[in-house]
């Protein structure tokens, strides 16, 4: 090939590359599913691409809940248990529109034990392509707790379960791994960002040097809790009016959130996210493009 064709073939790859994409996307999981396309239409809209979504997404489910739900509605199309928003069941969201892409995933509590999968996953998998054949079924890897999580306290905890964060992502890994091979699917691998994120010797989450007083702690004050993906430590109002003091360390925060959707850019719109200029407000900037990185480095094969 000539220098001249070379260049001609890299500069239509490069337009292609940058075509605009309108995805279709449907979500079959829960708040983690939530937590990581919440930034996912703004990425994908700065970048000049369209997400249509829709969550058929149950707080704190794994795969054996969204199939209950589908029992009921294939008993009794009528009953609201068997039913999302709208009043649609989730073989209605199948097969009323062309889904590009649908994604499962396991209750984050469970997600280290592949045992809790089977056969849940399979059936749930069986489902979902028999309902839309033309879509891509993928598996959203979900991520491991904040290091202070209680989970992480118990003394004793009960057998097979994590001590560590590094036991809970070890596990998760083995088990998403194993079951997407199963099922002979990707992964839209966000917990391994998370992993790697909070394991940076600049940008990962550093426990403050002083434990944080919970029980004496007064209304508004919290630790520092800087470069954490997860929510921690935080306040809110109750219907009293007073404030309550609580600590998640499951769900993601604004960060945790900007980084799962990053990865899920990178995975089903097959663009790099580096560079995207939407950064949401209030976040870093340059720890946002630290974000973007991991993303880009756990999504490119």
């Amino acid at each position: 090939m000539t220098r001249a064709l070379l260049l001609l073939s890299l500069v239509a790859l490069h337009l292609h590359a940058a075509e605009p994409k309108t995805l279709r996307l449907l979500t079959v999981g829960n708040s983690f599913s939530h937590n990581a396309t919440h930034y996912l239409g703004d990425i994908a809209k700065a970048a000049g691409d369209t997400l249509i979504l829709r969550e058929d997404n149950i707080g704190g489910s794994s795969f054996d809940i969204h199939l209950k739900k589908i029992a009921v509605a294939e008993k009794d199309p009528k009953s609201k248990l068997g039913t999302y928003t709208e009043g649609r069941s989730l073989k209605d969201d199948l097969t009323q529109k062309a889904w590009d892409f649908i994604t499962i995933q396991q209750a984050s509590i469970k997600s280290h034990d592949v045992n809790t999968y089977r056969p849940h996953a399979q059936q749930l998998a069986d489902f979902i392509r028999k309902h839309a054949p033309s879509a891509t079924l993928i598996m959203h890897q979900t991520w491991e707790y904040r290091v202070d999580d209680a989970r992480f306290s118990v003394k004793e905890p009960k057998p097979g379960e994590p001590k560590t964060q590094d036991e809970m992502y070890a596990g998760l890994k083995s088990a998403y791994d194993t079951i997407a091979k199963e099922l002979n699917v990707k992964l839209i691998p966000v917990g391994d960002a998370f992993h790697l994120a909070n394991r940076d010797p600049q940008w990962g989450y550093q426990m403050p040097a002083t434990k944080f007083d919970s029980k004496n702690a007064k209304p508004g004050e919290l630790p520092d809790q800087t470069h954490s993906l997860h929510v921690g430590w935080n306040w809110k109002k109750q219907p009293d009016g007073k404030l309550k003091l609580g600590m998640d360390g499951h769900h993601a925060n604004m960060a945790g959130e900007y980084l799962g959707a990053c990865v899920w850019y990178e995975v089903l719109f097959r663009k790099s996210v580096l560079g995207n200029t939407f950064v949401p407000e209030g976040l870093d900037p340059e720890y946002a493009k630290f974000l973007q990185g991991i993303a880009h480095r756990v999504a490119t094969p």
